[in-house]
């Protein structure tokens, strides 16, 4: 299982972000780093894939809107794939 840990006291904007998803869920080159692209990629993904979202008002401080923008798409990919899992904590 593939787990990638999105903590928001580590991410101080979109770009450590989208830097972030790309490494952990070794996402492919032609990933946008944008919200559109991750969902796409997401519902793309053939292996167990956990996402754990940590300290999400810290992100929501950090990053604004595009934080609760982030967890619909999270949470939609998630409901569109079942090989997708959203989670809040370790």
């Amino acid at each position: 299982m593939r787990i990638c840990v999105l903590d928001g006291t580590e991410i101080g904007d979109r770009g450590q972000l989208h830097d972030r998803l790309a490494s952990s869920l070794e996402l492919p080159e032609w990933y946008g780093r944008n919200l559109d692209a991750l969902f796409d990629c997401l519902t793309d993904m053939r292996e167990d894939t956990e996402i754990r979202l940590l300290h999400k008002d810290a992100l929501t401080d950090r990053l604004g809107g595009y934080a609760k923008a982030l967890e619909k798409v999270l949470q939609e990919a998630a409901e569109a794939n079942p090989k997708v899992e959203l989670s809040d904590g370790l």
